[in-house]
């Protein structure tokens, strides 16, 4: 077995038998040629099984050390391929802070077919096992969650869910398989936005599903044929291309992220950070009004005022009106979402000059935080 990096470039990536053409081709075909009613070479219609997505597929599972993986056209199909095991009168416990388009499809799309949710803060390993119920068919973990970047213990959880009969479920986007494995750490399903780290530059939209449960797997694939939310050859081909460059991209993001906090801990006009010690993104709270806040954000040059995450530009976002905005106020403070948070994407710039520009957007507002304190 090869070691991760060399993983990363090689997995699922074999050079091509016909040409010998050593990056993975865009086959850009929705069909193909049957030898045979019936019988092909593997490929028959693009939906149900295509190369370039199946190298991608390939590639995504030995990442995380598991067998089987599933490409998807966005993270949010990739969630809703997950959650189409339940039915009605399900239960799934989850992580309460976690991605706005999470909780959405959770509360206002799948609990219209009678499944409930429960959300609590899983990082309290007794307030997961409390809330369990003889329904509950799911531990769905959000780790680091999003966005006040909470860290969960996945191996206890997943041996409390393991105890009662229900499968684990973590979103890995945040961490990626360089920091994290999930299902090394008794997880039964990872699920990925591949748009965010794993592409790493976007351009491109992906989601992923991935198992070592064969029985799991095929009922996942047959969603996937089912449902038919694949991404096209082209979004394949860049998510790949990223992922070759996965492990030294993430080395940059973790170690400007950590000048990022340092600036950020001794600056006097910061009132809160949240930062687990790893990973690229960063949350803080101004000690400041929410408008000064707003203004702050209007002020940066260098950071680019945008959802999404985990490219190399750097970006930031106000997570209650943009990332969190389906997400009813009194929910967002409830879990801790302050209405003045501000949600912090590092990329790959030089740290020196990502800080300049948080200090300029700092100090231009601090003359009228003095000017209202005195």
């Amino acid at each position: 077995m090869y070691r991760f990096d060399t993983l990363a470039i090689h997995a699922g990536q074999p050079n091509d038998v016909a040409t010998g053409a050593v990056t993975i081709p865009i086959y850009q075909t929705s069909t193909f040629e049957q030898l045979g009613p019936g019988v092909h070479r593997g490929f028959g219609y693009a939906r149900t099984e295509h190369p370039t997505r199946r190298a991608l597929e390939e590639c995504l599972a030995s990442l995380e050390g598991a067998r089987y993986g599933l490409a998807f056209a966005s993270g949010m199909a990739a969630i809703h391929n997950v959650l189409s095991l339940l039915r009605h009168g399900d239960h799934v416990v989850s992580t309460q802070d976690l991605y706005g388009g999470a909780w959405r499809i959770f509360t206002k799309y799948f609990a219209k077919f009678g499944i409930d949710f429960t959300f609590v803060d899983s990082s309290d390993l007794a307030a997961v096992e409390q809330a369990i119920r003889p329904e509950t068919k799911l531990l769905w973990l959000e780790t680091p969650s999003n966005p006040l970047l909470r860290v969960t213990d996945i191996a206890a959880c997943s041996a409390i869910a393991r105890r009662t009969g229900i499968r684990t479920v973590v979103d890995n986007t945040f961490a990626t398989p360089v920091l994290q494995q999930p299902i090394a750490l008794g997880a039964d399903v990872v699920v990925h936005s591949t748009t965010k780290y794993i592409n790493g530059h976007c351009d491109a939209l992906g989601g992923a599903v991935i198992t070592d449960d064969e029985s799991l797997f095929a009922e996942l694939k047959f969603f996937q044929n089912a449902i038919g939310a694949v991404p096209g050859p082209q979004d394949c081909f860049l998510i790949l291309r990223g992922l070759k460059t996965l492990p030294l991209r993430m080395a940059r993001h973790c170690e400007n992220a950590r000048g990022v906090v340092a600036y950020l801990t001794d600056h006097a006009q910061i009132a809160r950070i949240h930062y687990p010690d790893f990973g690229a993104i960063v949350s803080f709270e101004i000690d400041a009004s929410v408008d000064d806040t707003i203004d702050f954000t209007k002020r940066l040059r260098l950071w680019t005022l945008a959802e999404s995450l985990g490219g190399v530009k750097s970006l930031f976002c106000h997570p209650p009106t943009m990332t969190h905005a389906s997400v009813e106020p009194e929910v967002r403070r409830k879990v801790g979402i302050a209405d003045g948070l501000i949600r912090l994407s590092v990329g790959l710039e030089d740290v020196r000059d990502l800080i300049d520009d948080l200090d300029q957007a700092l100090e231009a507002i601090a003359p009228r935080r003095a000017a209202c304190a005195g």
